[in-house]
Order: C-alpha cells, then sequence, then structure tokens
C-alpha cells in the first residue's frame, strides 16, 4: 500500500467526485496559503483544480489555538555545514578534521575562518561571525538553535533527503507534511476567516504538495514588478501571456482545466490585496540579498493581513565542496542579516507574535573537510526557528565528534520532533495524523504559549 493511503483527511468533510466549486467563494477567498520557493527540487505540476474551494467543507483546529498564526519555512538548498553554522571550539577533533577550514575560539586570530561569535552562557559554541543578525535575534530571546537534526539511515542525495524532509517520511513517498497539514485541517476551505492556497514562486516545493492542497504559482520577479510604478501594466501583460499559453507544462489544456486555470487566473489578476501589499515601502531596510527579498515580499503580505498561514523561502548555494570558506561566509551573512531585518520588519508592524520562522537544510557535511578545502555530503546539523515564542538558545544536544557514523555526525534530534513542536504548539494541528506517527515534541515554544 502506498504512503498516499495513509495520509489523513477525515476531518474534512468529503464532497466526493461530485465536487462543486464556486468562482465567487475563490474570488474571496484564493490567496491564503502563499509560498516563495525558487531552488527546491521535485516540484508538483501546476494545477488550478487543487486550490478551488470545495462547498461544504469543514475547518478544524485545536481549541485556544489562534487561527492567524502564520508560520514561515526557509530551506537552505544544499546541505548547510553545521559545524560551521555552530561551532564547536573547545573540540580538538574539530580542529584536526579542518586544518585549512576551521573557525576558531572567540576571539582568536589564528584560523582562517575567523573567530566564532560567542553564544549566551555557552562556553563550548560559537556561531559562524558572519551570523551577528541571528546572534542579535538570540540575545532578543526570539532565537532557538536546535543541535543535531537528521533522521534515520540519512540519505546523502540532494534530492532523497529533500523528499524526505518535505514528506516528513524516510521513504520519501506520499504528499508534503504541509501539504498533509492542510488537507487535514480543511484550511482552503470555506470558513469565516477566508482561507485557500496560492503558492508564490517559480516552483512549489513537495513539502505543500497535499491530496486537496496544491499550489499555482507565481514568479518571485512578478511580485516585485507589482511593486513597481507601472504594476497594473506588468501584471495585466503576465496575465494575457499565461492565458494565451496553449498548454501547461506541456499538458494540452482540456475545456475543464482551462475554465479552471482562468479561474483561479481571473483571482489572481482582481487581487487588488497582493498588489498593494507588495507595492508598500518596507518599514526597515533588507539587505541585497535574494533571501532579503523573499521575506521583504512575505512580511509585506504578513502586514497587508492576508489570510495566509504558510510562506516558503529558500536559498541556495550552500553545496560547498570546494572553497568553502569565502562561499559560505557569504550564505551565513545573508542568512543572518535577512533574519534580522525581516523580524525587525515584524516588528515595526506589530506581528512579532504573530510569525515563526522555521529554517532547515536537508543534510549537513562531513566532519572532515575533504582536499579542495571544502566538504562534502553529510548528515546532521542544526535547524533554526525564530519568534518571540520560542525557547531561546541551544536546544538538545551537539553530535560528538569522535562518535561518528563512518565519518559522519550521529544525529540527536530527528526533524519530525521540530515539525511536532511546530504543527502541534503553534499551528495547532494533530501532528500524529499529519506524520502518520507519534513523535517526540521537541518542545521549541515556551511552555506558556497556549496557555
Amino acid at each position: 500500500m502506498s504512503d498516499h493511503h495513509h495520509d489523513h483527511d477525515h476531518h474534512c468533510e468529503s464532497t466526493g467526485n461530485g465536487e462543486t466549486y464556486s468562482r465567487r467563494l475563490f474570488m474571496q477567498q484564493g490567496m491564503a496559503f502563499l509560498s516563495m520557493a525558487t531552488t527546491v527540487p521535485m516540484f508538483m505540476q501546476q494545477s488550478a483544480k487543487g486550490i478551488m474551494l470545495p462547498v461544504g467543507s469543514l475547518v478544524t483546529s485545536q481549541a485556544g489555538i489562534p487561527e492567524d498564526r502564520v508560520l514561515v519555512v526557509i530551506q537552505l538548498a544544499g546541505g548547510n555545514d553545521g559545524l560551521n553554522t555552530i561551532v564547536p571550539f573547545e573540540s580538538d577533533a574539530y580542529f584536526s578534521s579542518r586544518p585549512q577550514i576551521a573557525i576558531g575560539k572567540p576571539g582568536s586570530t589564528r584560523q582562517a575562518g575567523g573567530a566564532a561569535l560567542e553564544l549566551p552562557n555557552q562556553e563550548s559554541f560559537g556561531l559562524h561571525p558572519n551570523l551577528t543578525g541571528l546572534r542579535e535575534l538570540i540575545d532578543r530571546g526570539h532565537a532557538s538553535i536546535i543541535q543535531g537534526v537528521g533522521y534515520p539511515n540519512p540519505n546523502r542525495s540532494h534530492f532523497t533527503s529533500t523528499d524526505i524532509w518535505h514528506t516528513g517520511k524516510t521513504s520519501a513517498q506520499g504528499y508534503g507534511w504541509l501539504g498533509r497539514y492542510f488537507d487535514n485541517t480543511c484550511a482552503g476551505a470555506p470558513s469565516h476567516n477566508q482561507k485557500g492556497s496560492i503558492a508564490i514562486g517559480n516552483k512549489a516545493p513537495l513539502a505543500l504538495y497535499g491530496k486537496t492542497q496544491k499550489a499555482v504559482n507565481f514568479e518571485t520577479e512578478e511580485l516585485f514588478k507589482w511593486a513597481g510604478t507601472n504594476a497594473s501594466n506588468a501584471l495585466e501583460d503576465s496575465y494575457d501571456e499565461i492565458n494565451r499559453a496553449e498548454s501547461l507544462d506541456g499538458v494540452e489544456k482540456d475545456s475543464q482545466l482551462d475554465f479552471l486555470v482562468r479561474t483561479a487566473l481571473d483571482a489572481q489578476v482582481s487581487s487588488d490585496r497582493i498588489r498593494a501589499a507588495v507595492s508598500k515601502r518596507p518599514l526597515v531596510s533588507y539587505p541585497n540579498s535574494k533571501l532579503a527579498q523573499q521575506l521583504q515580499l512575505i512580511a509585506s503580505m504578513v502586514r497587508a493581513d492576508l489570510p495566509t498561514r504558510v510562506y516558503y523561502a529558500s536559498l541556495g548555494g550552500f553545496d560547498t565542496h570546494a572553497n568553502q570558506i569565502g562561499s559560505h561566509a557569504n550564505l551565513m551573512r545573508q542568512l543572518g542579516d535577512s533574519l534580522l531585518a525581516f523580524q525587525n520588519d515584524l516588528a515595526k508592524q506589530g506581528n512579532t507574535g504573530k510569525v515563526t520562522t522555521m529554517v532547515f537544510s536537508e543534510f549537513g557535511r562531513r566532519v572532515a573537510q575533504n582536499g579542495s578545502s571544502g566538504t562534502d555530503h553529510g548528515t546532521a546539523a542544526p535547524m533554526f526557528v525564530i519568534g518571540e515564542h520560542v525557547s531561546p538558545g541551544l536546544i538538545g544536544e551537539h553530535p560528538s565528534l569522535k562518535k561518528l557514523d563512518q565519518g559522519d555526525l550521529m544525529f540527536s534530534t530527528d526533524f519530525r520532533e521540530v515539525y511536532t513542536s511546530v504543527l502541534s504548539d503553534w499551528m495547532g494541528a494533530d501532528a500524529k495524523d499529519i506524520l502518520g506517527k507519534s513523535y517526540r515534541n521537541a518542545d521549541i515554544f515556551k511552555k506558556s504559549l497556549n496557555t
């Protein structure tokens, strides 16, 4: 039996094969699931039917969990080097394994990679020197670092490991974990708070793919066109170009699909809320980087109070097989500075209590550097969770650098434990239903979150 059959959607009222889709309902509700995804592999085909809203469906959530909470997911694509992100500077094995690329103790001038930033109440671990933005968020009490996150029998393929993270299953089969969240809660069904689903970006990741929840994509660049002086013309041109297309992803359009796609496009084109949201100047200045651009757009849509539960962003370039020091330092700067600008923007809006951001990579790197002053595909790596309600600082146990699995770190926290905390404590969902089995709760959030 395939994994598809194990995905639960019993919370929703079934509409069977005779699903009735209301264009008016879609026009009202069709922008609630906005996603930024640019470099994530294995994407679903463009489909409009999945975002149309079946009449008569129900929305359920845990009592006491606000339904306006937002989750922002950021993927560091390529495999982020966890050991040079959270630096174990008291480990002799760390320095002996990385003679050219190690990062030194705070205040040290002896290492080519620079000196680690100190972490509060930590004598053995520091941050990459360019993660000053993340360090400031930790000082504010708004950032947690979950150490040694991975899964059993790790896969070192970018594509397979990404699919494992996206599905929440080591088989890498089935619907996406966030797609299943929407399937199970029926967010996207007609309700008093008007939820639907649209993905923004040139690709939609498998994580967002559900049995009933799919996404139509908008290019990230198109949003910036909307923010320009000729926003309406740019939008009209884009609409005309898509409408003139004879096929979608090489599949000839039949009359039903044609109607559904055009209905979806009509909803998007008529959405003054999105255009108005992205055309407003941000409340803070953002760095000039791809991730910062995505987070700026997300912040603008949060500010406009779009009925959105999940946004998806990504930053590529983490496959650092050669000359890692310079490229990884640049990526760490982009990540830390973008996260800080995003949180500062949310603070100016008064929305820091509404948004939680989760950062992951499909795997870490090997402990020992390779012959090209880089690192090869590894296993466990840290995750970051940012927000006003997180338990700040380091969470979990840093993997041992002496007890290795064929030269790789052994994970100490299963990533599904992090998903469980996000789904249960933040999103108010039944994590067991969505993930298919019970996992320990990683306890990322403060105990006072839902009291």
